[in-house]
């Protein structure tokens, strides 16, 4: 007599108290997004998009970050390139280093700008001692703090690229004489230009999306330093529903980030 063979539990299946938290966790992030999208001002959001001090915002926030984007280039590639190629006394201390933008409060990232860049700072004294240069209430300042926070998103997306890249090809190009520039525009960027543009995308979005490290040193300075985040913080005490809609814009755009890049910071 045939006995019918017990079904084997599929490993894959969730228990109920995963399945319960994943639930509660969804939950916890989705609702303030479904606040938005319910209290939003649909019939004036083209309206409230294109006043005068929203395009303003928009504007210089489309200038800051893509400002900060070069900066973070010009810094970051040889940064994430020496701590992904090289091997050196105090590495995990640089390491920490660069990812401490990301867990540090913005608040926190600019008092220490103010207090180093500031007039009073000991860098930012000797700029303007030296050189007649005041940083705070600038357009460079918010530069500064949007490539400060950003920073970290693209050394590390970069790093990691560079690590996983197979290195034997550029050792092969080295050994039949290319020169080391050639071997970094002809094999290493183009086998890394995914993560590159990855990581570009993401820390632009960071700095896009930048504000306490920008009101706390830069200041609030309209068509100098008023980003968008900082117009929707003014907003919300004056037109909620300016605020929601800019929100939004700013949601939408991190969000469409977010699922263009995915697959290039997170495995499949």
């Amino acid at each position: 007599m045939n006995h019918p063979t017990p079904k084997t539990p599929s490993i894959n299946k969730p228990p109920r108290l995963v399945a319960a938290g994943s639930t509660l966790a969804l939950l916890l992030l989705l609702l303030p997004l479904v606040g938005l999208v319910e209290r939003a001002p649909w019939s004036r959001m083209w309206t409230l998009l294109t006043s005068t001090s929203a395009l303003t915002a928009l504007r210089l926030s489309l200038i800051v970050s893509s400002a900060a984007i070069v900066l973070v280039v010009l810094l970051g590639f040889p940064l994430a390139w020496l701590l992904a190629r090289s091997t050196f006394r105090g590495q995990r201390i640089v390491r920490a280093l660069v990812l401490l933008p990301m867990v540090l409060p913005p608040v926190v990232g600019g008092t220490a700008l103010l207090f180093a860049l500031g007039r009073r700072g000991f860098v930012g004294s000797a700029l303007d001692r030296w050189f007649g240069i005041t940083l705070l209430g600038t357009t460079t300042a918010a530069v500064l703090a949007a490539a400060f926070v950003a920073l970290p998103f693209f050394v590390t997306t970069v790093e990691a690229a560079l690590r996983e890249a197979d290195s034997d090809i550029e050792e092969a190009a080295a050994t039949l004489g290319a020169s080391p520039g050639f071997i970094m525009r002809r094999i290493t960027l183009p086998h890394i230009k995914g993560s590159l543009v990855a990581g570009l995308a993401l820390a632009w979005a960071r700095a896009l999306g930048e504000f306490g490290a920008t009101i706390t040193f830069a200041g609030n300075r309209a068509g100098k330093t008023r980003t968008l985040p900082l117009e929707i913080f003014l907003a919300l005490e004056s037109d909620p529903d300016a605020a929601i809609a800019l929100s939004l814009v700013l949601v939408a755009v991190s969000l469409g980030v977010l699922l263009v890049t995915r697959n290039r910071w997170l495995p499949r």
